[in-house]
């Protein structure tokens, strides 16, 4: 039996007209046991439809600001970039995976992400519109712990990590401001900032806030993770 193929959605860097990946994301599904898969940006059905029926999963990855057309506002001038190419792909994708029941893992932006398209809205610039103290953009090195997180009793992340508590690191300045409602809470900032969500009605529809890619190597709970994700996805080590 081979590996699970997960499709990644690539990272766009519309200046220089290009897709790209950062290493820790396909390294760490790797790791958990996947074989990972670059997607292309695509809007069209057909091939939509097909890479839904491939993949054995889907890592929405971190990225530029989610658009905030998305969920019904103006940007704000703190909205940093904005990546056209995977809005419109993710919007196309999003509906079939959940339609196929395909396990789907976001991390920073894909938690974003699937918060808007589902409902839900977002903090365009959680300094100027919060306040926060929480170092939710942390300066180098990223492979550290910024803040904590606290969670959910008796959610599906406290029953994987067997923990009440969790030290992230953090690189974004949007968040989850009025939740899905197709989504649950996971975990909790001490800002009281959503850090982790899941959708119940799915088998496995995770997204978390921090960065685990930066974090699995030397982190258990983090390489936990992507285990958990892969072995939803049907294999995992």
């Amino acid at each position: 039996m081979g590996r699970p193929v997960v499709g990644v959605v690539p990272l766009e860097d519309t200046e220089r007209e290009s897709y790209w990946m950062l290493p820790g994301y396909l390294n760490g599904l790797e790791a958990a046991g996947a074989l990972p898969l670059i997607l292309p940006l695509t809007e069209e059905g057909a091939a939509l439809d097909q890479l839904t029926a491939l993949c054995d999963g889907f890592l929405f990855p971190g990225g530029q600001d989610v658009d905030p057309a998305l969920y019904g506002q103006a940007p704000l001038p703190q909205c940093g970039e904005r990546s056209p190419g995977r809005d419109n792909m993710e919007r196309a994708l999003l509906p079939r995976v959940l339609a196929a029941d395909k396990p789907l893992f976001g991390i920073c932006r894909g938690l974003q992400f699937l918060n808007a398209a589902l409902g839900g809205t977002l903090y365009q610039d959680l300094p100027s519109q919060t306040g926060t103290a929480v170092p939710h953009r942390q300066e180098p090195p990223y492979d550290r712990a910024a803040h904590t997180v606290r969670l959910e009793e008796n959610s599906p992340l406290q029953a994987l990590l067997g923990t009440r508590t969790l030290p992230v690191n953090s690189s974004h300045h949007q968040g989850i401001r009025d939740l899905a409602p197709a989504l649950r809470p996971m975990a909790w900032a001490e800002d009281g900032l959503i850090e982790a969500v899941y959708a119940p009605e799915y088998a496995f529809v995770w997204a978390v806030q921090w960065h685990p890619e930066r974090l699995y190597v030397h982190s258990e709970a983090n390489a936990r993770l992507f285990r958990a994700f892969v072995g939803a996805c049907g294999g995992g080590r």
